[in-house]
């Protein structure tokens, strides 16, 4: 008895983590009109999921992918599997630099290249608005002008990377350890 009802405390206490994260998001990082802002500093301050490097130098995306959200997400998707209502993700791709090191030849992040910014959406807020699908908003931005979102639309600008993970809510989740206990 004593175990359900920590139980409950537990999911009570995440429901209402979830719904403050919800509330911040949506009134912090997206406007009124849906557009989404870039959460400055999230690599100080936010939880690192993961990350990928695409080495291939005439792929698109070269460069180091280093991916952050809020502990709040991460610790409800730790929960449930899913990502809350609110959860913002961040991807940051830095380009790659390289060199000989004392361990020989290495390569290594290098400046900022670009952003990108997912923002889950359980309530389909912004139904209309071409840069929200798949309960997601999506935005891009571009060192030289991040508080510019360059993306297109979802469709046309992330849909087509994102197409191999739809069956896990769009996300590539294997890719990022943080996301499982230990």
């Amino acid at each position: 008895m004593k175990t359900l009802a920590s139980l409950a405390i537990a999911l009570a206490s995440l429901n209402a983590s979830a719904a403050d994260l919800a509330e911040h998001t949506f009134s912090t990082y997206v406007n009124d009109q849906g557009e989404i802002s870039l959460p400055a500093d999230a690599r100080k301050s936010w939880s690192h999921l993961g990350s990928w490097v695409v080495a291939d130098e005439k792929a698109p995306g070269y460069g180091f992918h280093d991916v952050y959200s809020q502990a709040e997400a991460v610790e409800a998707y730790r929960q449930t599997g899913e990502f809350p209502d609110g959860a913002v993700l961040i991807k940051e791709i830095r380009k790659v630099e390289h060199g000989v090191q004392t361990t020989g030849q290495a390569q290594w992040a290098g400046d900022t290249a670009v952003w990108f910014v997912m923002v889950k959406d359980r309530q389909g807020r912004f139904q209309g608005n071409p840069h929200w699908g798949e309960s997601w908003g999506w935005a891009l931005y571009e060192a030289k002008n991040p508080a510019l979102n360059v993306s297109k639309s979802f469709e046309e600008t992330c849909k087509g990377c994102h197409v191999p993970a739809q069956q896990s809510d769009w996300v590539f989740s294997q890719g990022y350890p943080t996301l499982h206990k230990p």
